[in-house]
């Protein structure tokens, strides 16, 4: 019996220190406790200083709340925390900070001093500590914090990590790469804080390693901190209602690609790490990406506390959490819809011109050609299979678009078209409008219409084009009426001018347009006067007959009659029958009171008059011809498609899967 040894109760000392072994592993996770701190204190601005990786030295000063004085003396003791009451508060906590083992831990493996102030005390107060307790700076003097001179905030300075215990010192790897570790843990929450001054530097040092500023963009943060990939970002965001999850973001594009990924992760604003989710993005990039290569991803997820259990590591870089399947898949989701929303074009780099050498783009001299003959059989023997030849080119043009003009048909005069010289456009509210349909850019469907090659007209709504490799079908009818929207603001002010040779008068227009609503049924049953509403109509379009000549080449007389329209597109007249139904829009739908919401409502209107539609007396030879020669090239310049029109854009037919099918035939 006297071989079986006894069990003994360890000294409180020996169990905290080992407890602040698991706690604080090395110098970064304790910089990590530490700028969690700070953060949950408020500041906006964190320092951070450091000597020999962090062993020697680690200081952390903020601007946040401070310390009360009164508090001081259990600042380093284990479980003391302002985060927490009861254990059932885990379940909604909120902070970086709950257990109140971070000080106390940091306090049992080095010497911590801390200098606090609040924005209410007359001064700071200093105090040393060690093994979780108050200690005096020199033997025989009291323990009590020290009156001092210092700004609201606080430092906490600890010096000599590790010197307790021995073997965690040696265990650690070189000073350079501690070092490197703490740079690490401070540019993840720089760029996840994004707005917080950070800055990082070691001692003696006269310039930081690292410095992010006051009121940054997370954009430009992670310009500061991690360079070119900031230009190749594209932002995710998604409210996950069901599951109570709120994803935002950026992730690389596939342009984008470095040997070891990047993956800055935060769960309820604390960095973390999974394995899962991290696996999960790896099968995402592994098909845009070439071997080996991996992408830069910032993903912060926000996720109902009670359904976060962040009590599963000692220092906390690992979170469970409901539905992790169901959450993972959902950001697989998000990432494939906006990768491929984005990557539709690629961007290849290729090698600068040594000096002296000749462009080889340009005519080779007459003495090699008989040379690059020679080897032209060989040259052009390429692996590319047949079925991913691009047989068409988007900027051929067609013979019919000479020997084939629209013959006149209308009863009415032809309008003359009438040129002004052009005025640049200061106005605030019409470049917002450009700004916001540029914001609305699907590049995808962009570079569709701008490199499309026609193959036809379906019917007078749809046609066919091809694009690369696929086949579309291209609703042309809505298409068109974004496409001189479009049109419409960036000639504001300088359209050309459709003049009527006979002129139209308005009320005549507007009494055509309303019987024509009678007959279908579509005016409501209260509606006053008809008389009235043509009156009340003809006079504001009278009214604000000058503004819409100058911004929009829309004459009209004195008396009321339509003298001229807006030229869009050269040699376009829009469908005239549509005449007497704009006018009356004009009365009903434009927005005559705000300056911007005229402007874009106006120009609504007018799209939807411009766009596709065939008169009753046009043949649809020629109708078609407008379509094909004025319309879709058109398409190709300076067209933004926004994503709103990819219910317009249908994929029929790709080159390869129908290579498949008749390669059997």
């Amino acid at each position: 019996m006297s071989d079986v040894p006894s069990i003994k109760k360890l000294d409180q000392a020996v169990v905290n220190r080992i407890a602040a072994g698991e706690v604080i592993q090395r110098p970064a996770n304790a910089l990590k406790e530490l700028i969690e701190n700070s953060l949950d204190a408020g500041s906006t601005q964190i320092q951070i200083l450091i000597k020999d990786g962090g062993l020697k030295l680690l200081q952390i000063q903020d601007n946040g709340h401070g310390i009360r004085k009164e508090d001081m003396a259990i600042v380093c003791e284990r479980f003391t925390t302002s985060k927490l009451n009861r254990f059932e508060d885990l379940s909604s906590i909120a902070t970086y900070g709950f257990r109140g083992e971070a000080l106390a831990s940091i306090s049992h493996v080095a010497h911590v001093t801390i200098t606090t102030k609040t924005a209410d005390s007359p001064c700071a107060y200093r105090a040393l500590y060690s093994d979780g307790r108050l200690v005096p700076a020199k033997p025989g003097q009291s323990t009590d914090p020290k009156p001092c001179a210092g700004n609201n905030g606080t430092q906490i300075t600890a010096e000599d990590l590790f010197y307790n215990v021995p073997t965690r010192r040696k265990a650690l790897k070189s000073i350079s790469d501690e070092y490197n570790r703490i740079l690490d843990v401070v540019s993840r929450y720089a760029v996840h804080n994004s707005g917080i001054s950070f800055s990082c530097r070691k001692q003696g040092a006269t310039m930081a390693d690292l410095q992010t500023s006051l009121g940054a963009s997370t954009i430009d943060t992670i310009r500061q901190l991690h360079g070119s990939v900031a230009s190749e970002l594209l932002s995710v965001h998604r409210d996950l209602d069901e599951l109570k999850v709120k994803l935002q973001g950026y992730i690389s594009n596939a342009n984008y690609s470095v040997k070891k990924m990047t993956l800055l992760l935060f769960i309820n604003h604390r960095s973390v790490e999974s394995t899962a989710i991290k696996r999960a993005i790896d099968a995402i990039y592994s098909l845009l990406l070439p071997k080996g290569m991996h992408p830069f991803i910032y993903l912060s997820l926000e996720i109902d506390p009670k359904n976060v259990d962040v009590n599963v590591h000692p220092t906390k870089k690992e979170v469970h959490f409901l539905n992790e399947d169901k959450i993972i898949e959902a950001i697989s989701q998000a990432f494939q819809e906006t990768l491929e929303n984005a990557n539709q074009s690629r961007t290849f780099y290729t090698q600068a011109l040594l000096p002296g050498a000749s462009d080889p783009t340009l005519t080779p001299p007459k003495e090699t050609e008989e040379a690059l003959s020679s080897i032209s059989g060989s040259s052009n023997n390429t692996n590319v299979p047949e079925y991913k030849y691009v047989r068409t080119d988007s900027k051929v043009t067609t013979l019919d678009a000479f020997v084939h003009k629209p013959s006149n048909t209308m009863d009415r005069d032809e309008p003359v078209v009438v040129n002004k010289s052009r005025v640049e456009v200061r106005l605030t509210s019409v470049l917002q409008l450009r700004k916001e349909v540029k914001k609305q850019e699907n590049l995808g469907l962009s570079h569709i219409f701008s490199s499309h090659t026609f193959i036809g007209c379906v019917d007078d709504r749809l046609a066919l084009v091809q694009h690369e490799q696929n086949i579309y079908l291209i609703d042309y009818n809505t298409a068109s009426e974004e496409l001189f929207y479009q049109v419409v603001l960036n000639e504001f002010c300088n359209m050309g001018e459709l003049r009527l040779a006979t002129p139209i008068p308005i009320k005549d227009c507007l009494k055509l347009a309303l019987d024509m609503e009678e007959k279908k049924g579509t005016l409501p049953d209260n509606l006053i006067n008809k008389q009235d509403i043509i009156t009340s109509i003809t006079d504001t379009l009278v009214s604000r007959a000058e503004m819409l000549k100058e911004y929009f080449s829309m004459e009209i007389s004195a008396e009321g009659e339509l003298i001229g329209l807006p030229m869009l597109i050269k040699d376009y007249v829009p469908c005239l029958d549509q005449l007497p139904l704009f006018l009356l829009r004009l009365g009903t739908e434009v927005d005559w009171e705000s300056e911007k919401g005229c402007f874009e409502t106006f120009s609504r209107e007018l799209a939807l008059f411009y766009s596709a539609n065939q008169e009753e007396q046009q043949q649809e030879e020629d109708y078609l011809w407008k379509v094909q020669h004025l319309i879709f090239p058109a398409f190709k310049t300076h067209f933004i498609a926004p994503l709103s029109l990819k219910d317009a854009v249908t994929p029929l037919a790709n080159l390869a899967d129908l290579y498949k099918i008749f390669e059997r035939c």
